[in-house]
């Protein structure tokens, strides 16, 4: 018997007692009630768009991602990244299902939650997660699922830092590291919370603050994942660039694309997808989505002309791989400031990320010399910086943003730039040591114990043949 039941039962007895006695009174009626607190239901329309979403993302990953990377590749090499990110992809799902979801969503302490839902234990049809409003809450399931995409998709991120030259096994060993110590503690410290309903007064707000997650505490605003996903990928891929060396022939012989018509559907599938990653993270189908959707799309378009009219203006051509990286910039760049930037604020955001990113894969990578082979870094990791310090500047109210929502009072709070830049800068170096300090132990332990990189005969070779028996196009 359910607490509603329980309700119901009790008024049943009162008005019977009461008609014997002729004692009771609509006040002992509404004690009862207000007594026995009615259990959350989730909205329908709410479920039914994180379902939704949570597909969307999916999309991104398989087949986007998997397209935009293996369009840049070379064709001999096609065939290793689509297992790579197919694999990965599957791989984390599980692990999520098994620990990932417990440690990064459940109270433990600022950098890493606790094992009460290992093996998903405790979850129900009728368990639910909140949102970002009091008292309206989602099936945990569903936000299981959905928070499952992006804990799949961030690992996948990184290969394309060192694609064409690292070992299978070693690649999966890795993400299985990287995984564990550092996306699910970014997620923690950044995502975690107990929920608005915690804030009931000043001193509730306290206590519930005090149990969030480390950078959730020092008030960084990441609405969709620029520390969490992006930033956290990019520093990945860097070290791994970095420590692996860079391809045979490199800067000597053709290293381009096969396929930029490929690259070209999957930053397609991509950017239709991120609605389900950017709109999904408000967890509700109200006004806010609305303008996350808005954002999303006006900062993506922004940084495409950008991008385009940069190489356009350096190099005298626009090209189709220009514009599908800049596209993808601009939907990083917006990812942690959607929820809280203005129309106008996305697309400011969206022109900066577009020149920025186009220079840094372009004059920075040349200039320092690494072989970021399908721009990781230098897309995720330098866009999720700009977005992540952006989002302090497109917040302000006074630029259009919507402020930051103080669950105490029930109203925007009074908005400090510096104050929020501040705390935006912990956010990104908190990430950058983090993720660059794991990523340099795993791949250290990855190469002494099974080795990163394939033999020069098998990377010539290429990797769909020597590593999976199989090719991705057959004459």
């Amino acid at each position: 018997m359910n607490k509603q039941k329980i309700s119901l039962w009790g008024v049943s007895l009162l008005l019977l007692t009461g008609g014997f006695t002729g004692a009771v009174c609509a006040e002992e009626i509404a004690a009862v009630v207000a007594a026995t607190p009615v259990p959350p239901v989730a909205n329908k329309g709410d479920t039914a768009w994180m379902i939704m979403a949570t597909v969307l993302v999916i999309l991104m990953v398989i087949p986007g991602l998997a397209l935009f990377y293996g369009g840049m590749v070379r064709a001999k090499n096609m065939l290793s990244v689509l297992m790579q990110v197919f694999v990965i992809f599957s791989m984390m799902a599980i692990l999520w299902a098994i620990y990932g979801y417990s440690i990064a969503f459940t109270e433990g302490n600022a950098f890493f939650g606790g094992m009460d839902k290992l093996f998903l234990k405790g979850i129900t049809p009728d368990s639910m997660a909140a949102t970002f409003s009091k008292g309206v809450y989602v099936p945990e399931y569903i936000y299981v699922a959905f928070q499952l995409t992006f804990a799949a998709i961030t690992p996948a991120l990184i290969i394309g830092a060192f694609a064409e030259r690292v070992k299978f096994s070693a690649v999966l060993v890795f993400m299985l590291i990287w995984f564990t110590f550092a996306y699910l503690p970014m997620a923690h410290m950044v995502w975690y919370w107990a929920g608005p309903d915690a804030y009931t007064d000043a001193k509730a707000g306290e206590a519930a603050a005090a149990t969030a997650g480390f950078l959730f505490q020092k008030g960084a605003l990441d609405f969709a994942g620029g520390t969490v996903v992006h930033i956290n990928a990019g520093i990945a891929g860097l070290v791994g660039c970095l420590m692996i060396g860079k391809r045979i022939g490199f800067k000597k012989e053709s290293l381009a694309p096969h396929s930029v018509t490929l690259t070209m559907v999957g930053a397609s599938l991509l950017w239709v997808g991120w609605f389900g990653f950017n709109v999904g993270s408000n967890l509700e189908a109200n006004g806010l989505a609305a303008l996350v959707f808005v954002n999303t799309l006006l900062a993506s378009a922004a940084a495409t002309l950008a991008w385009t009219g940069a190489e356009w203006l350096i190099r005298g051509k626009p090209s189709m791989l220009g514009g599908a990286s800049g596209a993808i910039a601009g939907l990083v760049a917006i990812t942690p400031a959607c929820g809280w930037a203005g129309p106008m604020g996305a697309i400011g955001l969206g022109l900066v990320v577009g020149v920025v990113c186009f220079w840094s894969v372009t004059s920075l990578k040349a200039k320092l010399g690494y072989d970021d082979s399908l721009d990781a870094f230098g897309v995720h990791g330098v866009g999720g910086i700009i977005g992540a310090l952006g989002t302090a500047v497109v917040a302000n109210p006074a630029l259009g943003g919507t402020g930051v929502w103080d669950y105490v009072t029930n109203s925007v709070a009074e908005y400090s730039f510096m104050t929020q830049f501040i705390s935006q800068s912990w956010g990104v170096l908190v990430c950058i040591v983090w993720s660059g300090l794991v990523s340099f132990i795993a791949y250290k332990f990855v190469d002494i114990v099974i080795g990163l990189r394939v033999s020069g005969e098998v990377e010539r070779e290429g990797l769909d043949v020597t590593e999976h028996g199989e090719s991705a196009y057959h004459n």
